[in-house]
């Protein structure tokens, strides 16, 4: 289908193809790329530039494509754009909180790796929740804190977002589309991160 015929079907009707078809989405991404442009140019992100704002807003439309039901909300134009702004807003929030920190991009395994509520954490999904004994439980947390310092030390800060988008089960394309960059470096990048993380195991 080319982009004439693309441009006579409604938001709507578009984000419901997209649930099962490629195409659709990102026609919705680029579509609506340049909205999160304009709303990310009127925020700041302390120790961050608008790049991150514009990635953090692409995220938001992401989930405003996944998680729009037409007959819970008016408008996907309406709904992506409050999706766009929470992310931002939630962005810059976390950063406010961290610009003390030493290490404003440090990634905790006991963080949910999303704002859902329901999702699981980098450390949950790393190992799985099985029911374990104390002494088993001890020795996976340690295995765990090792991995955590691991991730902080060696990984770049597009290497560390890549490997939580790909945990969070995001298709190569997908994670191309949030952070701006092709197909190929997020492969490269996550060969990278198997790399990193397999020497000295």
């Amino acid at each position: 289908m080319d982009k004439k015929d693309l441009e006579n079907i409604s938001d709507e009707e578009l984000v419901m193809l997209a649930k099962h078809n490629r195409e659709y989405e990102e026609y919705l991404l680029n579509k609506y790329k340049n909205l999160v442009k304009s709303r990310a140019k009127a925020y700041f992100i302390s120790g961050g530039d608008n790049d991150d704002l514009v990635q953090e807003g692409m995220i938001g439309l992401f989930k405003a494509i996944r998680d729009y039901d037409p007959g819970k909300q008016s408008s996907f134009s309406s709904f992506a754009e409050l999706c766009i702004k929470r992310q931002i807003y939630t962005a810059i929030k976390t950063a406010g909180r961290q610009k003390h920190q030493p290490l404003n991009t440090y990634i905790s395994l006991n963080k949910p790796m999303s704002e859902d509520i329901s999702e699981r954490t980098l450390s949950e999904t790393l190992a799985g929740r099985e029911a374990v004994d104390p002494e088993s439980l001890y020795l996976k947390n340690e295995k765990l804190r090792s991995i955590e310092k691991e991730i902080n030390e060696k990984l770049s800060a597009l290497e560390k977002r890549v490997l939580i988008l790909h945990l969070q089960g995001l298709t190569y394309s997908e994670i191309s589309e949030i952070i701006n960059k092709p197909t190929k470096s997020i492969d490269n990048a996550l060969q990278r991160i198997k790399k990193k993380l397999d020497e000295n195991q």
